[in-house]
């Protein structure tokens, strides 16, 4: 189960992606011989169409059979749910793009009961890295599916591989919100990217680097994007982010500074909004009345937002 940190956030809803009903069943994947077991007329396997889910009439994902599976088709043993074993298979080739020129994504998100979409989240990430991961990044030589589909291993060395194991990766992503107490009773930082539709305001985000913490990773990325200092950074929640496997972890930070010096080349405007302007955007999503556009529900940000508006009430 998928624990916040803070109770604020229980009354927010679920935090897209997470939450997944499946059981890993980490000792299946780990044993051939169960593994094997499982591939049976009870298994389900993922439909998945170019890494997109198609949805049935109930808006929910659609399963087949290993009948329906190519024979040379790799599949990766996700787990178990309701007692039955449950694969994906891995497609020829890996995304092409980011989360937001997916449209077709974006619109699964919005028809998915959240435990459906944190399964279509996990197995997009999985069958997603095997698809770009079929060569050895060490040696170059082609890698085949272990552990059920949770490592690739290099080829054996007298076929000329080098054995390395690899593993599914996942690049953690600080997300934060900003707070001066002193504007306006308390105000959050916000900022928009060229890329963002228009009016659309979020928190600041950025890959969390080599010999880096998470709070350290927070102050560098508020001050490189916004010139400003902050202090008392927080772990609020993290989000499964599968586009392509990021995890965003979303953290609350202090400021006493109030000018914001841009980096234009991340950032095209970056502003304070008082409680009163949040609450109004987070109300009319979608909207054109309010001052800003919010981030949607399937957003961590989001969760972020109504978290904040909790906890200045």
């Amino acid at each position: 189960m998928h624990h916040p940190a803070h109770p604020e956030l229980e009354r927010t809803g679920p935090i897209a992606f997470a939450g997944s009903p499946i059981e890993r069943a980490d000792q299946i994947r780990c044993d051939p011989d169960q593994l094997a077991q499982q591939m049976n007329w009870r298994a389900r396997v993922l439909v998945l169409e170019d890494l997109l889910p198609p949805i049935d009439d109930m808006g929910a994902l659609v399963w087949s059979s290993l009948a329906d599976v190519a024979e040379d088709a790799e599949l990766v043993f996700l787990g178990l749910l309701d007692e039955k074993p449950c694969f994906a298979a891995v497609p020829d080739s890996g995304a092409g793009g980011p989360a937001y020129a997916m449209p077709r994504a974006w619109a699964a998100m919005q028809q998915l009961s959240p435990g459906d979409l944190a399964i279509y989240g996990g197995a997009r990430s999985l069958v997603d890295w095997h698809a770009r991961h079929r060569f050895c990044a060490r040696c170059g030589q082609p890698t085949k599916l272990a552990k059920g589909g949770w490592q690739r291993t290099c080829a054996p060395r007298d076929e000329g591989g080098c054995e390395a194991q690899h593993f599914p990766r996942t690049d953690p992503v600080t997300i934060m919100l900003v707070e001066n107490a002193e504007i306006n009773g308390g105000s959050l930082l916000l900022g928009r990217q060229p890329r963002f539709p228009p009016r659309s305001f979020s928190a600041l985000a950025g890959f969390v680097e080599p010999g880096e913490t998470i709070e350290e990773a927070v102050a560098r990325e508020v001050w490189e994007e916004a010139g400003l200092q902050v202090r008392d950074v927080e772990y609020i929640a993290t989000q499964p982010w599968p586009f392509p496997s990021q995890l965003m972890i979303g953290c609350y930070s202090k400021t006493d500074e109030t000018e914001i010096t841009l980096d234009v080349l991340e950032l095209e405007e970056a502003r304070w909004f008082s409680r009163a302007e949040v609450a109004m955007a987070m109300e009319d999503i979608g909207g054109e009345m309010a001052p800003f556009a919010a981030p949607p529900p399937t957003a961590i940000a989001h969760s972020l937002l109504r978290w904040w508006l909790e906890k200045t009430k």
